[in-house]
């Protein structure tokens, strides 16, 4: 789950936080407390901790100003709330009545079951606790999709990580210009795999892995990973600045390697 929302103190200290970044230097607490529903008392405490933390540095009485950790601190938990946000839009209340998981053990109709997102995908079961429950709406065997009802709490997402490989053209030696050797623990470390170029899927197929998606691979990897689900792709060195491109529009974190040989 996004740390933040794991107490309403979390949440609290984030948007007093936004509102000191919006209204610096001069910082009215009274203001502060009337927009997001705190008494002046504990804007002041909220203060006093982010002071505390280094997010806020002040400057005299009712003075302050966010500090470079402050705005790193606030981006860092914008983003894992707009991936949240997305997830919960597109996949939550677009389909609120019942939800569709895998089962992974034999459920019946009416039993409470505990969700959790793996790889992926949504799977429940009714002995493995988490932070979210449901209820299922027909009998199913293990490994069958079943609808879900009635969600109580949130669903724990993982966070995806993405590793981007890039490749020489084939005017550059293409895939005999790979570091094989460096590509196999690569591989290996992610579940969710793409290529972009024919140079990259050979690059692949020589250490006998076959790419999950090849053709509109930057939002195959975007979707994934709000999803919570890793990627590596392996990219023709032209078509890496294109994706770089769109994962930094998603304020998604990667890792660039270059493979090329030298």
């Amino acid at each position: 789950m996004i740390k933040i929302l794991q107490t309403k103190s979390g949440v609290t200290k984030f948007q007093v936080l936004i509102e000191v970044a919006a209204h610096q230097p001069n910082v009215r607490q009274k203001e502060i407390a009337a927009k997001i529903g705190i008494t002046p008392q504990a804007v002041s405490e909220y203060i006093k901790e982010l002071v505390n933390d280094g997010l806020i540095v002040t400057e005299g009485r009712v003075r302050y100003r966010i500090t470079k950790e402050g705005v790193e601190w606030v981006l860092e938990n914008a983003v894992d709330m707009k991936r949240y946000a997305r997830f919960v839009m597109e996949d939550i209340i677009s389909h609120v009545s019942t939800w569709t998981a895998i089962t992974k053990e034999d459920v019946k109709e009416g039993q409470q079951v505990y969700l959790k997102m793996e790889k992926g995908l949504l799977y429940v079961s009714s002995t493995e606790k988490t932070g979210a429950s449901g209820t299922v709406i027909s009998d199913a065997a293990a490994g069958d999709d079943v609808g879900v009802t009635s969600l109580k709490g949130l669903i724990d997402l993982e966070n995806a990580t993405i590793t981007i490989c890039k490749v020489p053209r084939i005017e550059r030696g293409g895939s005999r210009k790979v570091d094989i050797e460096r590509l196999k623990p690569l591989a290996s470390s992610k579940p969710y795999i793409a290529a972009i170029g024919v140079e990259a899927l050979i690059a692949l197929r020589k250490i006998g892995v076959s790419p999950n998606v090849m053709f509109g691979t930057n939002e195959s990897v975007i979707e994934a990973a709000y999803h919570g689900l890793s990627s590596l792709v392996v990219s023709v060195d032209e078509q890496v600045a294109s994706l770089l491109n769109r994962l930094e529009t998603e304020n998604l974190e990667y890792e660039l390697v270059d493979l090329t040989l030298e």
